[in-house]
């Protein structure tokens, strides 16, 4: 039986297009892009169910489907609002950066 040492590394180099250097400010730009997208799609499927609920033309079955999809944005704005509230408690009481900024934990006395 062969004895097999496999040690390798892997060196892929920074893209000179890629300015986030730390990890923090990486995570903190996917919060706030995220917060951005999941609001817009939200703001979108609203719309989508008012176009849906004057097209309906009162139809009993398009209107309950416009109604609920209205329903389903509408918490969606709100499950992302207080996502963005929490963040911003979290920020403001413990000192930690998400949204905005570098992500840097409190340092000690």
């Amino acid at each position: 039986m062969e004895k097999v040492f496999a040690q390798a590394t892997l060196n892929v180099p920074q893209p000179p297009t890629f300015k986030i250097s730390d990890l923090g400010q990486l995570i903190s730009a996917l919060v706030g892009t995220i917060l951005i997208l999941a609001s817009l799609l939200a703001f979108l499927y609203l719309v989508l169910g008012g176009i849906k609920w004057i097209t309906s033309g009162g139809d009993k079955a398009g209107m309950e489907e416009a109604r609920n999809k209205i329903t389903h944005a509408i918490v969606g704005l709100i499950v992302v609002g207080s996502a963005w509230a929490i963040m911003t408690l979290v920020q403001n009481f413990l000192g930690v950066q998400i949204i905005g900024g570098t992500i840097s934990l409190p340092k000690p006395y």
